[in-house]
């Protein structure tokens, strides 16, 4: 893929709800004929839009690329929605959020394969590397937002939420990786479970606080 200059990369939304639609319909056809497949002109038919409307919101099929990996982020940080009631600690949310984010959820999200076509992309294309690392960056900001208010209130007794949400993703991006190879139901939740238990070891938890 080429890559034009766009300026600095930054975090952008699809705000119109057109451009929405549009890459709606590019990420079904991605997970149902391949991302090599889609194109600008299948994505259109599947809409019943003119081709030249696509054009005029993303160019070309590489800035669709662009907006599906910011698409991929709005879905992914779904994961970090949970019940929340009045009276949970600050420690209960981020527990029920890594229950989450070791959990099947992620595949209702998001397609793996979608997902994993695009991150190969990164190896070629600068832009969808830099989307991709801002991507990922989030997703441990998130959870490093999680985990300061249990160091604050002494719920956790590690010194930096920061490291501690970076390894824990690289579990996660891992575990799916390694797990997205298995067919053996009973290996697949095992593993996760085993995943999410050395996660929250790294957490510390204070007994007194549980």
């Amino acid at each position: 893929m080429s890559t034009p200059s766009l300026g600095k990369v930054g975090r952008k939304s699809l705000k119109e709800p057109r451009q929405k639609e549009i890459i709606k319909a590019f990420y079904k056809l991605a997970k149902k004929e391949g991302l090599e497949n889609a194109s600008i002109a299948k994505t259109a038919e599947s809409i019943n839009i003119n081709p030249s409307l696509v054009i005029h919101y993303f160019r070309t099929k590489e800035h669709m690329v662009y907006s599906l990996v910011e698409y991929i982020l709005d879905k992914y940080l779904l994961i970090f929605n949970v019940p929340v009631n009045v009276t949970d600690t600050p420690l209960q949310v981020l527990l029920k959020v890594i229950d989450n984010i070791f959990s099947k959820k992620w595949n209702t999200l998001f397609d793996d394969g979608v997902s994993y076509s695009c991150y190969s992309l990164t190896f070629q294309d600068r832009i969808i590397r830099q989307k991709y690392k801002l991507l990922l960056d989030t997703l441990r900001e998130h959870l490093a937002g999680l985990i300061a208010p249990c160091i604050e209130d002494g719920s956790i007794n590690i010194k930096d939420p920061v490291p501690v949400a970076d390894i824990t993703f690289v579990l996660v991006d891992g575990a799916y990786y390694y797990l997205s190879l298995t067919d053996n139901k009973e290996e697949y939740n095992n593993k996760l479970l085993e995943y999410k238990n050395k996660a929250i070891e790294l957490l510390h938890i204070n007994p007194k606080k549980i």
